[in-house]
């Protein structure tokens, strides 16, 4: 993968310097973190959010494909070649609470950085469960397990991720205990519609696991995981 036309696609071509001055090349790109582009130099929270987003749409891309390949094609053009699928999906949805009265609290800037460590515990803590961050909503994340790698295992995994979600936000250094409500639910759901452009694309699911999830995740108190029964 050429990074320098990557960061170009994406509108950032100005930190292409700095990806080559720290040896970024296509193999050390998908495995970039949010700290990592702190020390390149990325000191603006919406590239930073922009540069994440789309590293992880590199982890939609089939491994078949050749690195000459990769390089040829943008990742826009290429990702929407990919078919949506129908499968069995474990859907989270995460949500900070009471961020309405941190607003009134908080300077926006310390704001923003107290939701940017907030969404980073919440990236982090369930990519140890291979859990694929789908979409930033604010003060909410919405999670898939099970696409775009599939486990038999992946609503426990999701169960797992979400109890260590609620410690890891949990221990987060800030002013006052920081507490989230998630929702879990599983089912049949068709994955993989691209929906936005650029580097606001995400892979959209549909059918009623994802409504599902959202209803639960309303209806638990701070710090609980709440899933249907049975």
């Amino acid at each position: 993968m050429d990074v320098a036309s990557w960061l170009r696609g994406l509108g950032l071509e100005q930190y292409a310097p700095a990806f080559r001055d720290n040896d970024v090349d296509g193999e050390v790109l998908p495995e970039l973190t949010a700290d990592d582009l702190i020390a390149i130099g990325v000191t603006s929270v919406g590239h930073r959010r922009k540069l994440l987003a789309a590293i992880a749409a590199l982890g939609t891309e089939p491994p078949t494909v050749t690195q000459s390949a990769a390089s040829a094609t943008s990742d826009a053009t290429f990702a929407s070649t990919i078919d949506a699928e129908r499968r069995q999906l474990t859907v989270m949805f995460c949500d900070l609470v009471g961020s309405t009265a941190l607003a009134t609290r908080f300077d926006p800037e310390d704001l923003r950085d107290l939701i940017g460590d907030y969404h980073h515990a919440v990236a982090d803590t369930v990519g140890r469960f291979d859990g694929f961050v789908a979409k930033y909503m604010g003060d909410g994340v919405l999670i898939y397990f099970g696409y775009p790698r599939a486990h038999e295992d992946d609503a426990e995994r999701a169960v797992r991720a979400g109890l260590a979600v609620i410690e890891a936000v949990g221990r987060l250094a800030a002013r006052e205990d920081l507490r989230v409500r998630l929702g879990i639910a599983t089912g049949l759901a068709v994955v993989g519609d691209l929906i936005g452009e650029g580097a606001a694309q995400e892979r959209g699911v549909v059918g009623e696991t994802p409504n599902l999830a959202a209803r639960l995740q309303a209806l638990p108190g701070p710090d609980s995981n709440q899933r249907p029964s049975g």
